[in-house]
């Protein structure tokens, strides 16, 4: 017995365009979505705005992609970026927490975000270019952190960015360029956030 897509429950891995619009038919069929993107969201916003805020900027995050879905572009099969902007969105109105964070962490070398129990060897040894790193984020604007970010801790392309943040691509590069130019000058000239992109 063959099962058609229509019988199916979700929509093939990686088919979330399928999915978003079978939802608009089958509201629960969104719940699939949640399932498959929510760890790689909650991840993100955990590392930008801690435990507490990332629970609820996750949820707002899915409730709004939810009520947007019948604005969802159906020739882009993944919405992990679509996700990720509505996230960066949301972010926003947790700034002041961000950047709060940031600087203790600069100050204390005391990750806020991280268990203290996990990996302390490997912290003790990276605590001063975290406190250094965590600084030259701070100290970059909003839409400057929020393209690196993207690209170094959501990995993120170049076009993905561009796409989570409705913003021309050309603004992508110059925005990633000066977030990483006042990184390297913060940290004496190394850059921790450059990840090694092909064909971008």
């Amino acid at each position: 017995m063959t099962i058609s897509s229509r019988d199916s429950p979700v929509a093939p891995p990686g088919d979330d365009a399928a999915l978003i619009e079978r939802s608009l038919r089958e509201p629960e069929v969104f719940a699939a979505l949640y399932d498959r993107h929510a760890p790689a969201v909650h991840r993100y916003v955990r590392r930008r705005l801690g435990d507490q805020a990332a629970d609820d900027v996750v949820a707002e995050t899915f409730l709004a992609a939810f009520r947007r879905r019948g604005r969802y572009d159906p020739d882009r099969p993944d919405a992990l970026p679509w996700l990720y902007g509505i996230a960066a969105n949301l972010i926003g109105k947790h700034r002041r927490s961000e950047t709060r964070m940031l600087r203790a962490l600069a100050r204390t070398g005391a990750d806020p975000v991280t268990d203290p129990m996990e990996g302390a060897d490997a912290r003790v040894s990276a605590s001063a270019s975290s406190r250094a790193l965590a600084g030259a984020l701070a100290g970059l604007s909003a839409r400057d952190r929020d393209v690196l970010l993207l690209v170094a801790w959501a990995d993120l392309s170049y076009e993905q960015v561009a796409e989570a943040l409705s913003i021309p691509l050309g603004t992508v590069r110059s925005r990633l360029n000066r977030a990483r130019r006042k990184v390297r000058e913060a940290l004496g000239g190394s850059d921790p956030t450059l990840v090694h992109e092909e064909a971008q």
